[in-house]
């Protein structure tokens, strides 16, 4: 693969498995402890954690968050596993950046998903970042046409950009840039963190230029910032991406940061999600789609149903938590403070 952008994706994916520690685990919702009911007053078989989100029918509140993508057979399996799964289970699926389509072609194919899932809520992806490398409204359009996506996330990452060895670190002036693809763009733009967070400021900034949408992809989970510290070929124990490694603002943290403008803005919760349980208390964060990544990149690798399997398996945490916890569908979870008893 002589383009850099296609090799780069494989690269990441080849770190994550040598790498155990890419994943920090830093259990942040842990420290989040939900009330238990005795006598919950509810039939477990009756428990329904369906929603509404874009148009699509969810089975549960689950976004298999973005990945990968490119022109590569490793590539190509993942992301193939991955839509078969999201409609088999009826869980959304976001692809992962699809800038490498415009400097490779032959790389539309990985992110080709709708005929093999035409009911699921699929999400395409750019970098914001992109708006000031020249891509505008053209190639939005374009990376949402490929995916036949129902809406288009807009990443934002600067913390991995500074870290990575050819990354673009000019965000200045990109609120307006992403104001103007919002208001252009016939589905919904997205503004996504990568893994260190979106602050309440941002939130604001993207509600002024008219975004709707935000996954405030909080601290906890894979660290990009390790991970491109094992592409710099100079990469020493002292360098800049493991120094930043734990950089962000945990995921609990934003959702609490974010209530404000939760009567204005739907928020989706993503970064350092491993069970079910981590979902419900997401959702009662505010959270109204939960996004997970790592825990579906081994099993996409084999098959679509490992991947059917980990999401049954989240699915049934999450309708358990919610029948232990006396709630019989989603209204009666979302910001239902009275379901924390306290952090610690």
């Amino acid at each position: 693969m002589s383009d850099p952008t296609n090799s780069r994706k494989v690269e990441h994916i080849r770190v994550i498995e040598r790498d155990a520690a890419t994943d920090r685990q830093a259990h942040h919702f842990d420290r989040l402890h939900l009330r238990h009911r005795a006598l919950p007053q509810v039939d477990l078989a009756a428990v329904d954690p369906s929603l509404e989100l874009m148009g699509r029918r969810l089975s549960f509140p689950l976004l298999i968050s973005s990945m990968t993508g490119g022109d590569h057979a490793l590539v190509r399996t993942i992301n193939r596993n991955l839509a078969i799964a999201a409609e088999a289970t009826g869980v959304a699926l976001a692809v992962g950046s699809q800038r490498v389509m415009f400097s490779s072609p032959q790389s539309r194919a990985s992110f080709e998903l709708r005929e093999l899932a035409p009911n699921t809520l699929l999400l395409g992806n750019l970098g914001a970042v992109q708006l000031n490398r020249g891509f505008g409204l053209a190639e939005c359009r374009e990376a949402v046409a490929c995916l036949q996506a129902d809406g288009l996330f807009l990443h934002l990452n600067p913390l991995q950009e500074a870290v990575q060895p050819e990354g673009d670190t000019d965000f200045s002036g990109l609120a307006k840039k992403i104001g103007s693809i919002a208001s252009r763009l016939e589905v919904p733009v997205i503004l996504k963190e990568v893994g260190a967070g979106l602050a309440p400021e941002d939130i604001a900034l993207g509600l002024a230029e008219g975004v709707r949408y935000f996954d405030v992809a909080g601290a906890g989970g894979t660290s990009w910032s390790r991970i491109e510290h094992h592409r710099h070929r100079d990469a020493g124990p002292g360098s800049l991406g493991l120094a930043f490694q734990d950089w962000g603002i945990p995921t609990p943290l934003a959702l609490r940061l974010a209530r404000p403008y939760m009567d204005q803005a739907t928020i989706i919760a993503s970064g350092g999600l491993r069970t079910g349980i981590d979902m419900v208390k997401s959702v009662i964060l505010g959270g109204s789609l939960c996004g997970m990544a790592a825990p579906f990149l081994k099993p996409a690798m084999e098959s679509p149903e490992k991947v059917v399997a980990v999401i049954e398996d989240l699915k049934k945490e999450f309708c358990t938590a919610m029948f232990l916890l006396g709630v019989p569908d989603l209204g009666g979870l979302r910001l239902n403070d009275a379901l924390l008893l306290e952090e610690q």
